[in-house]
């Protein structure tokens, strides 16, 4: 690997740079058929019933085939989660995977009711989400067509994602990811600050977490 490319692999913030490791390895498996999307997908039935568990990790990990599609979400995943991750997050690793574990566990929960089998892009738009609320005011150029505020960015990603794909229900799903995303910032900015006062389990990981990250 070229020392400049490796270099900046490393620049990525360590949970940002897993996600997006495991998202593009799984998706060249499908690509050279080592394995197919119906081994990956999460439904209750197959992950519970015909005791195939991995389906809960798998189902957040495969944006789908290598397309234009794929390239849009995972470009904009891994700069705001990023951002994200070096900002609000920085020196928080465990937080940053506690705030996209318990989204996980929420995306599952909502999955069946609205039938969405892959994951992976609704838990994309929370961190994308979340940063656009804690930067309201900052301008972002879209493809250097026109500039909206950062509060703004979740909505036009959701058009654009429409646009592309040419239907509606390719957009539910960053849909869902932005309503887990609302959830997740309500609690850390909104409630902790308005009603509780300081943080909850939902707002911070636990002890043991934090030590096997080793920050504590």
């Amino acid at each position: 690997m070229p020392v400049g490319i490796e270099a900046w692999i490393h620049q990525i913030p360590p949970i940002t740079r897993g996600w997006i490791a495991l998202s593009v390895l799984t998706s060249l498996a499908v690509q050279c058929q080592l394995v197919t999307p119906l081994q990956l997908y999460y439904s209750p039935r197959s992950a519970f019933i015909n005791a195939q568990p991995w389906r809960m990790a798998t189902t957040f990990f495969y944006f789908g085939s290598i397309s234009l599609d794929f390239v849009f979400h995972m470009f904009f995943f891994m700069r705001y989660s990023r951002m994200l991750e070096e900002s609000s997050f920085a020196n928080k690793k465990a937080d940053y995977f506690w705030l996209l574990l318990l989204s996980s566990f929420m995306l599952l929960g909502l999955s069946p009711l609205v039938n969405l089998p892959f994951l992976s892009s609704p838990l994309a738009f929370v961190p994308i989400y979340l940063w656009s609320r804690r930067h309201p005011s900052t301008p972002i150029s879209l493809f250097g067509l026109i500039t909206i505020t950062a509060p703004y960015l979740p909505v036009a990603l959701v058009a654009f994602s429409w646009i592309i794909n040419g239907t509606w229900k390719a957009a539910a799903g960053d849909l869902i990811g932005c309503a887990v995303g609302h959830v997740g910032w309500f609690l850390r900015d909104v409630w902790t600050r308005e009603m509780v006062g300081g943080t909850t389990f939902f707002t911070e990981a636990p002890v043991r977490l934090k030590r096997l990250f080793g920050e504590e």
